[in-house]
């Protein structure tokens, strides 16, 4: 047995073990490895249908209307989707807090709703509403 008979000898070391707190690291980062596919799969539910009153509009709404044959119109007026980023790119910067709802055929392909919600996104409108109908019939109770 070797004995240290330089200076210093019996005084404490001052050095820090990191070895518990990378196995504590290592440990945390499998249990986060493991739950975080399991987190991001979501639960499948079938949402209700109700009877809801229209929300109340205080100034003129822009309704973007997508027709059967994939025509697109603002209000009444026919643009194609540049045309449609154009208008909403000044309406957004006079109000960008501005709201746009898009109505579309059921018939429309999603892809065309989706690249129309692209260019207004594209115009700076954050706000994006889609409109449907309300169930045909039933005895629904009204939401609150």
């Amino acid at each position: 047995m070797a004995m240290d008979s330089g200076p210093g000898r019996g005084q404490m070391v001052s050095q820090i073990n990191v070895t518990p707190l990378v196995d504590v690291m290592l440990v945390l980062l499998v249990i986060f490895m493991v739950t975080a596919p399991i987190i991001q799969q979501g639960v499948e539910v079938t949402l209700p249908s109700v009877k809801a009153e229209a929300l109340p509009g205080k100034e003129e709404q822009f309704v973007v209307s997508i027709t059967k044959d994939s025509q697109i119109y603002l209000n009444d007026t026919k643009l194609s989707a540049d045309e449609l980023t154009d208008k909403l790119k000044a309406i957004g910067n006079e109000r960008p807090d501005r709201q746009v709802y898009i109505r579309a055929d059921d018939q429309v392909p999603y892809g065309q709703v989706i690249r129309t919600m692209a260019a207004i996104k594209a115009a700076g409108i954050e706000n994006v509403g889609m409109v449907t109908e309300m169930p045909a019939g039933g005895t629904d109770t009204p939401a609150k």
